[in-house]
């Protein structure tokens, strides 16, 4: 979700016990089972603009709903990423981060809800290490901090680290401060196994804020070494943009910085989405990333938001998150090819690989003015042969869809509820939808974790790929052919 530099109003209550310099989180005992019954969801609409009503669900017959965790509070603000790990997954929110049990994914239950308020609390997992991103200005690093103006020089932005070996008492141990916040970051294994690397996006510089100066071309790196994590530091802020990004347009926002970057550690690649730019980077060496070709979109694109690569690195989707995450945009209005992805193709070698546009992609269904909908968070399904990803589209619910043929990209199966509310707008939907082990992930800004399975004859062979951790913008690779 697009970052608005605004005060907050209100003020975020926090437990913390005191230590080193910082604060602890405390984690919250959650009941042994907190999944809801899931009612059976209704045939799909007929018509692609025939809208649920509040709350109905409906899908394709071969993706269903199988488990609901409902949002308490203290944890009740907005849901954002999810992070996979074992049996676990780390869901994060605007005011902490929770950690479900998924043994079994048709009952998960709450091991730890960690109270510690930060927006966005971009989540990732490595190890016995758990890092949030905190994009909001704060009174200082702790998990008690209060709302600051970004232009009080004394603010805190940045990542939080927390030692989560006890999943049910994680600790927070470090932090560690960067240039503009931190409003995503991607986890980036050393070559050495010995540390990961965190390359943290950033946007909107300001002249009033002192942390936050124009220009803002970079990324900054952060170093963690893994058997002293608490030496976590910045080690690099590589300028992505020497000559200048995308200065802007009527419908296109100007780059001063990148919202998200997707990593493919094991091709030395990485697809940065900065606002203006989609850009293809060399990462061979962790420190010191090379962009080696840029596009850009001025006709559809207003704001590059995310990447996806295929197995092979063939392909990488770019999202536009048109309006934000806070606007209606499928809708008849806005049309099939904005607030949708982008398919390129990358072709060539080394420092000669491009990428070439081949089509956009959008839900086929017209969600209701009440709606928030747009292009969000997804990962591929590891499916051999194929190259199958599922998406979440906020309150457009959650799409897989086809793009082997990249310039036809064909959806497989849906799911979605019906609006907040039928006559006035209300943001909410689904911020990640994630393929983990076997079954589909949705952290829903406003209904808490969702669990679907999906079951299709084109989709079969991904059950035969497991990972023992999963950072969606950490790509792994899966054997294909």
């Amino acid at each position: 979700m697009i970052r608005f530099h605004k005060p907050r109003l209100r003020q975020l209550r926090v437990v913390a016990l005191a230590t080193t310099g910082l604060l602890v989180a405390s984690a919250l005992v959650a009941p042994a089972s907190s999944a809801q019954t899931v009612p059976q969801a209704a045939p799909a609409p007929a018509l692609t603009n025939a809208i649920p009503g509040v709350d109905e669900i409906v899908s394709s017959p071969n993706l269903r709903q199988i488990a609901n965790v409902p949002k308490v509070a203290p944890l009740d603000a907005t849901n954002s990423d999810i992070a996979f790990q074992g049996k676990y997954a780390f869901a994060g929110n605007y005011n902490g981060f929770v950690i479900y049990d998924i043994s079994r994914p048709s009952a998960p239950t709450v091991k730890a809800r960690v109270l510690c308020p930060g927006s966005q609390n971009d989540i990732s997992v490595h190890g016995d290490l758990l890092f949030l991103s905190t994009d909001s200005s704060r009174s200082d690093d702790s998990c008690n901090s209060t709302t600051q103006g970004a232009d009080v020089k004394g603010s805190w932005e940045g990542i939080k680290v927390f030692d989560i070996k006890d999943k049910a008492n994680p600790r927070y141990i470090k932090s560690v401060e960067t240039a503009c916040g931190s409003h995503t970051h991607t986890l980036v294994p050393g070559k050495d196994r010995k540390a990961v690397y965190l390359y943290v996006s950033s946007y909107s510089p300001r002249a009033e804020f002192p942390d936050c100066q124009p220009p803002h071309d970079s990324i900054s790196i952060v170093k963690v070494p893994l058997k002293k994590p608490t030496e976590a530091a910045v080690v690099a802020t590589p300028n992505l943009f020497p000559d200048g990004g995308f200065p802007g347009s009527p419908t296109g926002s100007a780059t001063t910085g990148c919202h998200d970057i997707t990593a493919y550690p094991s091709k030395d690649l990485a697809a940065g989405a900065c606002m203006g730019d989609g850009i293809l980077l060399d990462i061979k060496n962790r420190e010191a990333p090379r962009v080696i070709n840029r596009v850009r979109d001025e006709t559809n694109f207003a704001f590059w938001h995310s990447a996806t690569f295929n197995n092979s690195g063939t392909k990488v989707i770019f999202t536009d998150e048109l309006g934000g995450g806070g606007a209606a945009t499928c809708n008849e209005t806005v049309g099939p090819n904005r607030g949708a992805d982008a398919i390129y193709d990358i072709a060539g070698r080394g420092n000669a690989r491009t990428m070439t546009f081949r089509s956009y992609y959008k839900i086929p269904r017209a969600n209701a003015d009440t709606e928030n909908c747009v292009a969000h968070n997804g990962s591929l399904i590891p499916v051999l042969g194929k190259d199958i990803m599922v998406q979440a589209w906020y309150q457009g619910g959650i799409s897989v869809f086809d793009f082997t043929d990249s310039a036809n990209p064909k959806e497989i199966a849906f799911w979605e509820r019906g609006p907040l509310s039928a006559d006035t707008f209300v943001g909410g939907g689904t911020w990640s939808a994630y393929y983990y082990n076997g079954h589909i992930y949705s952290n829903d800004m406003v209904k808490g974790l969702d669990v679907l399975e999906l079951n299709d004859w084109r989709t079969w062979s991904a059950k035969l790929t497991r990972y023992q951790e999963l950072n969606v913008q950490t790509q792994p690779s899966y054997l294909g052919w």
